[in-house]
């Protein structure tokens, strides 16, 4: 199993990011993140689902949505996911912003242009 394939499944499975940064270090492969922003990810998800779950839920729904809507871009679904989760808690944008913004993302036309 490939680095982004056993990433994917972490993330799609609610799986512990703290675990896949164990797992990955016998890997000879590079990440899409460093170990510290991986385990700061997992505290984020980890906080939502304990203050917010509603919001926690609505974020993986709106994951599974974007895979089913499916544009072609599978290895960066589950990079996009993260980088939005690690925007909660360290801005001034509240998590519910957060994932409003990332609901965006199902009608964004021209994810690719130049």
């Amino acid at each position: 199993m490939s680095l982004i394939e056993l990433f994917t499944e972490y993330v799609l499975e609610k799986k512990s990011l703290v675990t896949y940064v164990s797992l990955r270090k016998n890997m000879n492969q590079r990440g899409e993140f460093n170990d510290a922003k991986l385990i700061q990810a997992q505290m984020n998800l980890d906080r939502l689902k304990k203050e917010d779950i509603e919001t926690y839920t609505k974020m993986y729904e709106i994951l599974e949505a974007v895979y089913k809507y499916d544009r072609g871009y599978h290895v960066e679904y589950p990079i996009d996911f993260i980088k939005e989760v690690l925007k909660m808690y360290s801005t001034s944008t509240t998590p519910q912003e957060v994932a409003a913004h990332y609901a965006q993302t199902l009608t964004h036309e021209f994810h690719d242009a130049c």
